[in-house]
Formats: structure tokens, sequence, C-alpha cells
């Protein structure tokens, strides 16, 4: 003997007809939303940061270039392993995520940078900067997941956190000056 469906099911079931892409959570829907735009945001960062290093890491030059090119192409790989994770972890509860350059680049907070040729120093100090900026960008989105007891998405945000200090420190020791002796 088959069930009746209530008035409740019924309405939930034409609403998600209306919306094909919202995947049932048991998120609430101010949770998806917030979280969605969280994480777009750092997916924007993330598509932009990882171009500008491969961009980098492509015109890198100099006595150093072996040291740089590898550095910054172990780092554009990273950023680029990212990104898949954030858009399904989007998917998963229930928004949609990015759909092109166009509209990563109206929500991205890292600049571009354009320019013909940039010293390779001059770019080692621009990425350390940058992943300063998207760590704090992580720990803005690691509080929006708590709030909404998104435990998947905080425990996600967490790795990207130390991967991305990780970057930083080594773009600031690759960086530095050595004295006369080397050190």
């Amino acid at each position: 003997m088959a069930k009746k469906l209530n008035e409740k099911t019924i309405k939930t079931l034409k609403e998600r007809r209306k919306l094909p892409l919202a995947t049932p959570t048991d998120l609430a829907a101010a949770a998806t939303r917030d979280i969605s735009a969280a994480l777009n945001q750092l997916l924007a960062d993330v598509f932009a940061l990882y171009l500008k290093t491969k961009n980098f890491h492509w015109h890198v030059s100099g006595p150093h270039f072996r040291d740089y090119h590898l550095l910054l192409d172990e780092q554009g790989d990273q950023l680029f392993a990212m990104t898949d994770p954030i858009a399904e972890r989007i998917r998963k509860i229930g928004g949609t995520t990015l759909r092109s350059i166009g509209h990563i680049s109206r929500m991205q907070r890292i600049s571009d940078n354009d320019a013909d040729y940039v010293q390779p120093l001059d770019m080692l100090a621009e990425l350390r900067e940058d992943n300063k900026v998207l760590a704090a960008a992580l720990r803005e989105a690691h509080n929006i997941t708590d709030e909404h007891r998104d435990i998947a998405s905080s425990s996600l945000i967490e790795n990207w956190i130390d991967e991305t200090e990780r970057r930083t420190w080594f773009l600031f020791e690759a960086s530095r000056q050595g004295d006369s002796t080397g050190h």
C-alpha cells in the first residue's frame, strides 16, 4: 500500500523542481547561502592566485631561475588542487559555483599582474603578500562555516590555511638575501 505524501513534502518536491541544482542538505538555507558565498569568493581568489603564480612561473628569469621556476610550479599545482574541492563543497551543500572567467574577475580580491616584466624577488614578494591575503580570507570563511556548524567545510579550510601559510613561508625564505658568507 503506497503512502500518501503530506502537503509539506509535496511543497518541498515542487520547490526542488524549480531549483534543480539545489542539492539536498541538512544545513539551513541561510547556511547554504552564506557558506556558498564565502567559498565562491575563495574560489575566485584561488583561481586568481593560481594564474598569477603560473604567470610568474612562466616568466621568471635570472640566476635563481631553476629554483624559483620549480617553487612556483609546485605552488601553482597546490593552488589548482584546491579548486575542485572548493567547488564540489559548494555543490554538496546545495549552492552553485563560479561559471566563467568574468565571474572570477568580478569576485577576486587578489590583484592581477599584467606587467611585461617583473623582477624575480618582486614576484616572490607579491605572491607572499597575496598568500597572506588568501590566508586571511580563509580564516574569514572558516568563521562563517563554524558559525553554521559546517564541520566538513571547516576541516577543508583548516588544511588550506596550513598549505597557504607554508607557501607564504617558502616565498619569504626564498626571497631572503644572504650575507657575504651565503647565510
